[in-house]
């Protein structure tokens, strides 16, 4: 069974479960799974019982896709993401962003934790996305391309949608929040970065760094969707002094801007979808 086929399998499967007819699809990083609380359940269905899905196995990743309503809108949210670290190929780390692309999601909200590099960025901080840099070691569309899914050359000239931004920051604006800005960088992971490592991923243009996203965002964009990613800064890796970060650091300071998050992304449903 070919990737389209495994696609179809799938999407006939979840449409034979719920009834969502979802225009915006969510995926949550780590920490951030308090953002379920703001959408109206109407059902779910676990990573484990959806054909041909990978299972996610990060602490702070759950483990469902759930579907219902938030600021009134239908919406598909991924409560837990895959990663290339934990084993999975680039097929099985965006297979989910093809599901909902096949399920009639036409907008996609990204968010993760990451770390920071930027020495305007404070703990606790949310960066809007704007661009990201692909330091992953293989790319999610290499391989035989099928146009029933997407070109074979997309263009990644905008891979974060400037509208989707601008109503962003003035939700953001509107309740009282301060967001930044600036570049993700996407690596392999797992090993959080070392002090040269997070310098040169500055110098080379980076904001922000985490080990997810990148993939999906292309999937999207290869699919036509448009794309707003926000990144939870969980820790400063540019400091004068060695920092040492653990992943339970990393899910409570997400944990702790996940409102400031939620308030964002149910404003920017409110209003597209």
């Amino acid at each position: 069974m070919n990737l389209y086929e495994k696609i179809q399998e799938t999407a006939a499967f979840i449409s034979s479960k719920v009834t969502t007819q979802a225009r915006v699809g969510i995926i949550l990083g780590s920490g951030l799974s308090g953002l379920t609380n703001d959408i109206e359940k109407e059902a779910s269905l676990k990573y484990a019982d959806i054909p041909h899905f990978p299972v996610s196995t990060v602490q702070g990743h759950g483990g469902e896709m759930i579907f219902g309503k938030m600021a009134g809108k239908d919406v598909i949210l991924m409560s837990g993401r895959f990663h290339y670290y934990e084993g999975y190929d680039m097929q099985a780390v965006t297979f989910p962003v093809r599901v909902m692309k096949a399920l009639g999601v036409e907008i996609l909200i990204v968010s993760n934790a990451a770390g920071g590099m930027n020495k305007n960025f404070v703990i606790g901080d949310l960066m809007l996305i704007n661009d990201h840099i692909n330091q992953f070691p293989e790319h999610p569309l290499r391989g035989p391309n099928d146009e029933r899914l997407g070109t074979r050359f997309p263009d990644m000239g905008q891979p974060y949608d400037k509208e989707l931004a601008a109503i962003g920051k003035i939700v953001a604006a509107e309740n009282g929040i301060a967001i930044q800005e600036g570049v993700y960088i996407g690596l392999q992971g797992p090993t959080f970065e070392t002090p040269a490592e997070y310098r040169w991923l500055h110098v080379i243009g980076g904001d922000a760094v985490g080990m997810s996203t990148v993939p999906e965002v292309i999937v999207a964009r290869h699919g036509g969707m448009r794309v707003f990613a926000m990144s939870v800064i969980t820790d400063i890796g540019i400091s004068d002094v060695p920092v040492t970060i653990t992943h339970e650091e990393v899910l409570e300071a997400a944990a702790e801007a996940a409102p400031k998050m939620a308030t964002i992304v149910k404003g920017l449903v409110a209003q597209v979808g």
